[in-house]
């Protein structure tokens, strides 16, 4: 079982994000104009999800290659596989918040197994929650780290930006959009090291 390193992760995700800085966030930022329109959003949203994958693997990301008619087809998929993993995070939550915590980190990789493998949802979790058992503590401290990077950041910013009318606002804004794009080359690290796997079926 590999044990994932919490300095290499953070670091080595952070790189990947720098790497693909551009393309990440244009795909973002075509989501985010996206999100408005019915039908079309669902696509795009599973598009963003699924873009670890490809980072993953080390690939060029294409901003436009959210709107793949592909991901569209998977809606049921990706409905049903949300349901049964929020199902099990509030299941999770009752008993005093940690269980839900550890669950929705044993599920994280799942999205992923879905759309990589075409497993059906429910067995996609089950395999996320094998991959990543014994590493959900690193994965948490790690996301932990990550998030508290980009909060201080952001609140630098907007703290010495205040001042200035809208400015510091939309240097916030800028940084959650980075941040985010930080958080999805993070998936893909956790993914490559604990997943793995040939080419996607999916990118195909």
């Amino acid at each position: 079982m590999k044990k994932l390193s919490i300095s290499a992760v953070y670091v080595d995700s952070f790189t990947i994000a720098l790497k693909n800085c551009l393309s990440l966030v244009g795909a973002i930022v075509l989501w985010l104009l996206t999100i408005w329109l019915p039908y079309i959003n669902v696509g795009t949203t599973i598009g963003i999800l699924a873009l670890p994958l490809e980072l993953s693997r080390g690939h060029i990301i294409s901003p436009t290659a959210i709107f793949k008619a592909e991901y569209r087809k998977r809606m049921g998929e990706v409905f049903i596989y949300f349901a049964l993993l929020y199902l099990a995070v509030f299941a999770g939550m009752l008993f005093l918040f940690i269980p839900g915590i550890v669950i929705s980190f044993a599920f994280s990789m799942g999205i992923y197994i879905l759309l990589d493998h075409r497993v059906n949802p429910l067995e996609a979790l089950t395999q996320s929650n094998e991959l990543t058992y014994g590493n959900k503590w690193r994965m948490f401290f790690c996301s932990l780290l990550v998030g508290l990077t980009i909060g201080a950041v952001s609140g630098i910013i907007t703290y010495v930006l205040v001042r200035i009318p809208f400015v510091g606002i939309l240097f916030s804004l800028a940084v959650s959009i980075v941040g985010m794009a930080w958080s999805l080359s993070l998936n893909a690290v956790y993914y490559r090291e604990l997943v793995g796997g040939e080419e996607p079926i999916i990118m195909s």
